[in-house]
């Protein structure tokens, strides 16, 4: 059987759960280059490699059509088509009927996609025949992941033929006209039912609308050696998964108390703003977190005070430099400041105060439009080791970096991440449906859990008071960020559409209960 030469692994839940931190690794499509170039110089000929490559495509192939079923393999004039070439002849010796069709002339080819086209032994259609076998299935051959510019022409052609076909589609590597970089598509892509890719994940697997035009992914072993290329390689993107921040989870003895469990300060607004801090208060304790206390304008301590739960502490604070006395409790292990914080002189008072503070902080919300207005020019940069967590969405991320030069020039979201965790020394928790936690050292996840359902208001409270919870509890920034958003994720999924943001938190317990501890 074809299936028993080549190992697969599904992105799927139950599997991902299980990983090893090497198998998150992301690389880039010149870091993909360097691995492959490991294995030839170890000795795996690029033509076995190539083979590899192709047998996991006809693997996916056959797990999807029929005895007798019509293919279609779009073959581009790289090794991405040799690879399809490779998947052609090995469904063809399968039974199946298979049309191949090829950018360009046989002749351009070179190296291996040559030695891959001499293997088959069927006719090749000139590429805007792609349709007209009307096959049950197409491969999209024609380009992967390192493509840099926008698909035009005959190229354009065949992807609107697959996209129109209503047939499955299996990309090699990634749909063509996407870049495997950076998760976008200048021009035409192909819109995938499944991709079928090499050794390990690129950013724009997982990066939109990259995830989107992908479909399901697998990532197949064509034996890389792994630990000599992850070691020669040294990558610093992740794939955001429990195997990546585990380790770093906080663990309490039976001796632990509250404060040993983490104290955690919320900064919050006035009296028409009691939601969000409150949401914000609740998740940290339910992630963990001993003791949250809001730390209000006075007029609103009456309000914060009739409502539930009566685990969350109040109290009045009417200024900055009430805000700093508070802070200097040496019990106090975290703060959170942005949610309804407001944006007038004391939520102002209150943000300087944090900044001031040796504690960890975590500012989303107003607090992140006080640092790009009224506040621009304070030093975030200041005590750039101190444990610090930005949390913008797009629009905050704009105000805060979108001035810079160097960071309003990058295509890739991953990339525009990094350089702002590394201008402003914070964690940055850059999110979306497709979040980036990024390190001033250059470390990044992706996340990849979540749902539309998040999409509703004080979501993002909740995940800010998730990090500050952690936080607390004495947990690494990076690690926190990334489990606080691979669980906000996860809450999201179970839930599903009807969740309001008051639901999140108490989804987090059964979901801490299920993490793979071992």
């Amino acid at each position: 059987m074809l299936g028993d030469a080549i190992q697969c692994w599904h992105m799927t839940t139950a599997e991902t759960d299980a990983m090893k931190p090497s198998e998150l690794v992301l690389l880039s499509t010149e870091q993909m280059r360097r691995a492959d170039s490991i294995a030839i110089a170890a000795g795996t000929a690029g033509i076995v490699l190539m083979e590899r490559a192709g047998r996991a495509v006809a693997e996916a192939v056959l797990r999807r059509v029929g005895e007798g079923a019509s293919i279609a393999v779009a073959c581009g004039p790289g090794n991405n088509g040799g690879d399809g070439f490779v998947a052609a002849r090995l469904l063809q010796e399968q039974g199946l009927k298979v049309h191949v069709a090829l950018l360009g002339a046989s002749e351009a080819l070179r190296s291996d996609a040559a030695i891959a086209f001499s293997r088959w032994n069927g006719p090749v259609l000139p590429l805007a025949s792609l349709g007209d076998a009307k096959p049950d299935l197409f491969v999209d051959a024609l380009f992967g992941a390192g493509l840099g510019r926008p698909l035009s022409g005959e190229a354009a052609g065949a992807v609107a033929i697959m996209n129109a076909s209503g047939r499955p589609v299996i990309a090699v590597d990634v749909p063509s006209g996407l870049s495997g970089d950076t998760g976008q598509a200048e021009g035409p892509a192909v819109q995938a039912t499944e991709t079928v890719t090499f050794f390990r994940l690129k950013p724009g697997h997982l990066l939109l609308p990259g995830r989107s035009l992908c479909g399901e992914t697998i990532v197949a072993d064509i034996g890389i050696p792994a630990q000599d290329a992850l070691r020669d390689i040294a990558p610093t993107a992740f794939r955001n998964e429990p195997a990546l921040w585990l380790g770093a989870w906080p663990h309490h003895g039976l001796d632990t108390h509250k404060f040993r469990r983490g104290a955690v300060a919320v900064a919050a607004g006035g009296i028409a703003s009691v939601g969000a801090p409150r949401l914000s208060a609740r998740a940290a304790l339910r992630i963990g977190a001993g003791l949250a206390t809001i730390l209000c304008a006075p007029e609103a301590l009456a309000a914060h005070a009739s409502r539930g739960p009566d685990a969350l502490m109040q109290r009045p604070i009417a200024d900055g430099e009430g805000f700093s006395e508070f802070l200097r409790d040496r019990r106090v292990s975290a703060v959170l400041a942005g949610p309804a914080l407001g944006l007038d002189e004391r939520a102002s008072g209150l943000v300087r105060a944090a900044l001031a503070s040796d504690k960890p902080i975590v500012l989303d919300a107003d607090a992140l439009t006080l640092l790009a207005t009224s506040l621009r020019g304070e030093a975030l940069t200041r005590q750039r080791d101190a444990c610090r967590v930005l949390t913008p969405h797009e629009g905050e991320f704009q105000r805060l970096f979108g001035r810079e030069p160097t960071i309003a020039a990058e295509g890739s979201k991953l990339e525009r991440a990094r350089k702002a965790a590394a201008l402003c020394g914070a964690i940055v928790v850059y999110k979306g449906a497709d979040t980036v936690i990024a390190a001033p050292d250059g470390r990044a996840a992706i996340n990849a859990t979540g749902s539309a359902a998040l999409a509703t208001a004080g979501s993002g409270d909740v995940l800010a008071g998730l990090i500050a919870g952690l936080l607390a509890q004495g947990m690494s920034a990076f690690e926190a960020s990334c489990a606080a958003v691979w669980l906000h994720g996860r809450a999201g999924e179970a839930l599903g559409f009807g969740l309001i943001a008051d639901d999140l938190p108490e989804a987090i317990p059964p979901l801490m209960r299920g993490l793979p501890f071992g």
